[in-house]
């Protein structure tokens, strides 16, 4: 399927639909302070990252932000900054924490301190879903808006500036240099000059797209409601009909996503290396639910983490820890 590089238009899209997000939002008082007091990351998992101490970060969007030490964990900022809708976080070059809300824009914290951002201080909209730190140290957030921020000061995108959506999800620099921004309104990619939309060659865009990556081979691999897709830099091709949230790589080449495949059954999906280039990939569903499954991350150990509606797992390959189990948080 052939892509068309268009330069981005001036169209508002309505925010991805994320059904699972919309059915939670009505948590009574009693479960939300259960859900805050929490020793173990608890509700939505949207990010499970690793700092470079080999630490798991874990972004819960009803208990705070968690680091897992592979003995115990703790929340960083249930006690610091109260309860807040943390949706990502991010350990910088420096060792400092940054945590995403959806509530209340971004806090930085650095070991000792906090530092809260929002739009009195030129942060783009307090609706923040993603960070990402390029390879210059910017340090990029995206929600209902994108930001570069250079340490010093705020700088905010819209589509006034060739953004197809003023709403961004994730973000991700390619090996080029190259910025790639999902909006609502679908993939985009910056040249530090001028933004270009990806769309289909029937000139229609992609929506709901909550993951993006580069693979070894410099393919961008991107998922929407519809399927998974990979992009060589000239065509589009369509590995999967099955949709997906997160997307990762492992050091031997798999592709796993985390996702619904079909109404109310989600899944942990690995695409073997193999076969990805063949017309139907060999791929193995690992786990399916309900609960949804969310963030997915590669630890250095090579286990598979991944958030769920409920808390978060850990897969080495042949048994799985939940860790809101009481075996699992022993």
């Amino acid at each position: 399927m052939l892509v068309g590089h268009t330069s981005c238009g001036q169209n508002q899209a309505n925010p991805p639909q994320d059904k699972f997000s919309r059915e939670h939002n009505g948590l009574s008082e009693s479960q939300l302070k259960e859900l805050a007091t929490s020793k173990v990351p608890r509700g939505q998992v949207r990010h499970v990252k690793q700092a470079r101490n080999g630490d798991i970060l874990i972004a819960a969007t009803w208990s705070g932000a968690f680091r897992y030490d592979g003995k115990s964990f703790t929340n960083l900022t249930i006690n610091k900054i109260g309860s807040h809708r943390i949706w990502d976080v991010l350990e910088d070059r420096y060792g400092n924490l940054w945590f995403a809300s959806l509530d209340s824009g971004i806090y930085y914290y650095n070991g000792k301190t906090f530092q809260h951002f929002t739009t009195s201080e030129g942060l783009a909209n307090n609706a923040v879903m993603g960070i990402y730190e390029d390879k210059a140290g910017i340090i990029w957030f995206g929600g209902g808006g994108l930001s570069r921020y250079d340490g010093k000061s705020f700088q905010n995108f819209t589509t006034k500036d060739g953004l197809p959506d003023n709403g961004v999800t994730p973000i991700m620099e390619d090996k080029t240099g190259k910025l790639w921004f999902v909006s609502w309104d679908g993939p985009c990619f910056y040249d530090g000059k001028t933004f270009t939309v990806l769309k289909n060659k029937d000139g229609k865009g992609f929506r709901n797209v909550w993951s993006i990556i580069e693979d070894k081979k410099g393919n961008i691999w991107f998922a929407d409601n519809d399927g998974l897709w990979r992009y060589d830099g000239r065509t589009f091709t369509k590995v999967s009909q099955r949709g997906a949230y997160a997307i990762i790589e492992d050091k031997k080449g798999n592709i796993w996503t985390t996702g619904g495949v079909k109404s109310n059954v989600w899944a942990l999906s690995r695409y073997d290396a193999k076969s990805l280039y063949n017309k139907m990939p060999t791929v193995t569903e690992i786990k399916s639910g309900p609960p949804a499954f969310l963030g997915l991350l590669e630890a250095n150990d090579g286990s598979i983490w991944f958030g769920s509606g409920s808390g978060v797992y850990r897969y080495d390959g042949k048994t799985f820890t939940d860790f809101k189990s009481a075996a699992g948080q022993k």
